[in-house]
């Protein structure tokens, strides 16, 4: 049984690829060819943002975006301890402070009624993860961020595709950032990012940073780094963009599904009011016991992850931030019960009631 089904896709598309991924050996346009700039025009017509600026990673994408905003070492970024480690990465890399809010015990997402408390002069971003697939509450955090003259960055990588109050993921802020990592809802075959914003200085800013700071051929006006996106994974992107409408539609069908049968003996997601969710990961969570479930079931024969065990106040890392137990609660808790079942678009109705029926008999 496979967590996330990426051959299944793949024979649907083999022949389009094959095609698209032969016009470039042809024509040696390997990096920043013209595929590069037609998935960027049509994921920022997606979004419905006016640029698209295509990166290496959805990482590099957060640290691109960061460096477009001139922040000064010791500056804060709000931001939620629960997500993956590049979220806090970026921010150390570039000596700016995290400044962690624990999150909603349902959504996952950052809880923006404990965020206003945590700004000071000091504070220059807020960058809310829209974890495991569904948005965070972005009104609120806009309304937060423009009533202090501070900026958000959406850290969408698990999210493109959904929906919040009717607008696109990645076009909720000033600034959104999407990883196309392979397992995530819109993949490539290797590393790929996307940054997305309607500010047109930001957007120029951001096109320079990620090409070494290079204005023009060789003329470098800022420090930055090597971040564009292969041109062979914008053409497998074009390929995948084509399936892409069905398979958000199938992830939530996938998703509801998934609640309906489990929804009574465990805690499943919750879908937030005029929100869509894609189910990046369809998290549940288990009481008690959950390393023991976690063998269970891959005795069993069913995959599972957990998505993430170690929040990052406890990464070693950010020990001299001087975190302790307790510090995030909702956080730590749901890091201790949380487990990831197989999800993906073409997961048949067959095999999602044997993931069921083995959930009930590992509980």
């Amino acid at each position: 049984m496979q967590f996330i089904d990426l051959q299944h896709q793949y024979k649907i598309i083999e022949h389009d690829i094959a095609g698209r991924l032969k016009n470039i050996m042809e024509n040696a346009r390997f990096i920043m060819g013209a595929e590069v700039q037609e998935i960027e025009q049509k994921l920022a017509a997606y979004t419905q943002t006016k640029y698209g600026i295509a990166c290496a990673s959805g990482t590099d994408g957060l640290q691109i975006a960061l460096m477009a905003l001139n922040l000064e070492p010791g500056d804060e970024v709000i931001t939620t301890p629960f997500t993956f480690f590049s979220t806090g990465e970026v921010l150390a890399l570039l000596n700016l402070k995290p400044v962690f809010v624990d999150i909603d015990k349902d959504s996952y997402n950052i809880n923006t009624s404990l965020i206003e408390a945590k700004i000071t002069k000091k504070t220059k971003a807020i960058m809310p993860v829209s974890l495991y697939g569904q948005c965070a509450d972005m009104d609120v955090i806009n309304a937060i961020a423009l009533k202090h003259g501070i900026i958000v960055i959406e850290d969408a990588a698990q999210s493109f595709g959904a929906e919040y109050k009717g607008k696109k993921s990645c076009g909720v802020s000033a600034i959104g950032v999407t990883s196309f990592f392979p397992s995530k809802p819109l993949g490539c075959y290797g590393d790929g990012g996307m940054i997305f914003t309607d500010d047109d200085k930001l957007a120029s800013d951001m096109k320079i940073i990620r090409n070494h700071g290079q204005e023009k051929r060789y003329y470098h006006t800022k420090i930055g780094i090597n971040s564009r996106l292969d041109t062979m994974q914008a053409a497998v992107l074009l390929a995948k963009m084509e399936l892409f409408d069905d398979e958000v539609k199938a992830r939530a069908q996938i998703g509801a599904r998934y609640t309906s049968m489990l929804q009574e003996i465990v805690k499943t997601p919750t879908v937030q009011e005029n929100q869509t969710h894609v189910y990046a990961q369809y998290t549940i969570e288990i009481e008690s016991g959950r390393d023991e479930f976690y063998k269970k079931m891959q005795d069993k024969g069913v995959p599972t992850a957990v998505h993430y065990p170690v929040p990052l106040h406890f990464q070693p890392v950010f020990k001299d931030l001087g975190f302790k137990a307790g510090d995030f609660p909702v956080a730590e808790t749901a890091s201790k019960k949380v487990v990831s079942l197989p999800m993906h678009p073409y997961l048949d109705k067959i095999t999602q009631d044997e993931i069921v029926e083995k959930v009930k008999e590992c509980l």
